[in-house]
């Protein structure tokens, strides 16, 4: 079943999603972690040569085809920067100045963005009313989620909070270009590897350039831990389902994680550090569910089959009569 050419999520589909949202949630709290001892152009350099040096090393056990041919290559150094280079140094560069809760708002108007350009860029990824309301809902439960006190950051940091913004605008975009790979035929893997292993050439000389990571200050242990799980978890293994669900299910669909990112972050705090449940969060978490089932296509198929035919209830109350 699809909406408007665009195919609704199955059960793999779904699991593959949550997992995702759980691996980038991650990301904000190595970020946090990194901000404090290393700049941002090192921090995206080091996240993207790890995650590289992963991938390259899973597509020899895995004896994967490398990606091969300069058109290919064009195509994932232009994946990198859209979906790599940009929003990674804008959202370190955000989160330098704002906290974790409004980077992670802001990031989670990604799947507005996506909806606007799918539907003035593709064919089969048209602007509906269901999906208008299912971003509107789902932003809503984002925000009654991580706490409506969060917004009043708005403002006094007006040139971060429009980096995430941007970045966010960036992931849309690289959603919406990353499709081209599913007519190619490519594994997963092979994407998610070549488009890393880009944004690492491209990083390298300019952080050699600005940085100069020679003349920092040694990071302490907690920040190389850090940025290991960046790289290898929260980039290598995430990018895997990411290029996964983007074949299998759309740019709009895949960038609906950028919702459940903050529910992954509620979760897992309820179940490792023992924090609870606010009735707040759980209202925010119901709003989120309901956005992205709009936005998949869902709601609206559960709405209609919910629908009692009146021709059908008339003839049923003439047959209990008789």
């Amino acid at each position: 079943m699809s909406t408007q050419g665009t195919p609704v999520m199955g059960r793999a589909e779904w699991a593959m999603l949550l997992g995702l949202s759980v691996l980038w949630g991650g990301s904000f709290l190595f970020n946090g972690i990194l901000v404090q001892s290393l700049p941002p152009l090192t921090i995206v350099a080091g996240r993207v040569g790890i995650a590289a040096a992963t991938l390259w090393a899973v597509l020899s056990i895995m004896r994967i085809p490398s990606p091969r041919g300069w058109r290919l290559w064009m195509a994932l150094f232009g994946m990198g920067i859209l979906n790599n280079v940009i929003p990674f140094t804008l959202i370190v560069r955000g989160q330098t100045h704002i906290s974790a809760g409004l980077a992670a708002i802001f990031n989670a108007t990604t799947p507005l963005f996506t909806v606007l350009l799918a539907h003035v860029l593709t064919d089969d990824e048209k602007l509906t009313p269901a999906r208008g309301l299912g971003v509107l809902l789902g932003l809503g439960g984002v925000i009654v989620l991580i706490g409506p006190e969060v917004l009043q950051g708005l403002g006094r940091d007006v040139l971060s909070q429009l980096a995430v913004v941007c970045a966010a605008v960036s992931y849309a975009c690289a959603g919406i270009y990353g499709s081209r790979f599913r007519a190619l035929g490519i594994d997963p893997i092979a994407t998610a590897t070549g488009q890393v292993t880009a944004s690492t050439f491209l990083l390298t000389p300019v952080v050699l350039l600005v940085d100069r990571p020679w003349s920092l200050s040694a990071p302490p242990p907690q920040a190389w831990l850090a940025l290991v799980g960046l790289g290898v978890v929260s980039t290598a293994l995430a990018y895997i389902l990411y290029f996964r669900i983007l074949a299998r299910a759309g740019a709009t669909n895949v960038l609906l994680v950028t919702m459940l990112v903050p529910i992954s972050a509620v979760v897992l705090g309820a179940l490792v550090l023992h924090e609870q449940l606010e009735a707040s969060q759980m209202l925010g978490m119901g709003l989120i569910a309901l956005g992205v089932l709009a936005i998949d296509g869902r709601l609206p198929g559960l709405v209609a089959s919910r629908k009692v035919d009146p021709v059908s209830v008339m003839a049923a109350e003439s047959g209990n009569e008789e």
